[in-house]
């Protein structure tokens, strides 16, 4: 499932995700479930007919990743794999930043930062000009709306609806022993 925010020149998608390291650094390896959060850049189209057509909306480049992930098979809301990409180039996300307030408490940490727009974009070195003078502002009205849709996330992992591995058996909370 994908959840999308859009402001004036930046977005934000949250999404559920099933993610199995091909590479894995040690004592990460086996598969990986969570929600992940990236602020993106917006492009706006133009108009493709008249004045009453739709715009096209493109999500474009990330700037920022949130990944709160833990392993599948340890127990749920462990957060263990939780971390953050900081920075990108292009569309490839920098390494992999554990940070110890993001493991012990995820929704706050990540509800923090989202309001912070000159921090995120200073850290991911991203000038401030690339996005709308408004932005900071909409994008910390909307952080308990987009925290809402990360707890709905969270919710349909532990059911067992969602960050489900393609083609399998449905990984639930009560066949894990969470319930």
């Amino acid at each position: 499932m994908l959840y999308a925010f859009g402001f004036e020149r930046i977005g934000v998608v949250v999404g559920d995700l099933y993610f199995v390291n091909p590479e894995p650094d040690p004592g990460q390896e086996g598969p990986e479930r969570g929600v992940r959060l990236e602020l993106r850049v917006l492009e706006r189209g133009e108009l493709k007919g008249s004045i009453y057509s739709a715009r096209p909306i493109m999500i474009d480049r990330p700037l920022w990743r949130g990944d709160l992930l833990e392993s599948v098979d340890g127990p749920f809301a462990s957060f263990d794999r939780t971390h953050h990409h900081p920075r990108f180039r292009a569309w490839e996300p920098g390494l992999r930043v554990f940070v110890e307030q993001l493991s012990a408490d995820p929704l706050g940490w990540v509800a923090e930062r989202l309001c912070d727009l000159d921090g995120l974009l200073k850290e991911a070195g991203v000038a401030p000009d690339e996005v709308g003078p408004a932005d900071p502002a909409d994008l910390r009205r909307a952080v308990p709306q987009i925290m809402g849709a990360i707890n709905l996330l969270l919710e349909g992992i532990r059911d067992g609806r969602l960050a489900q591995p393609p083609g399998h058996e449905p990984v639930t909370a009560a066949r894990q022993g969470w319930l």
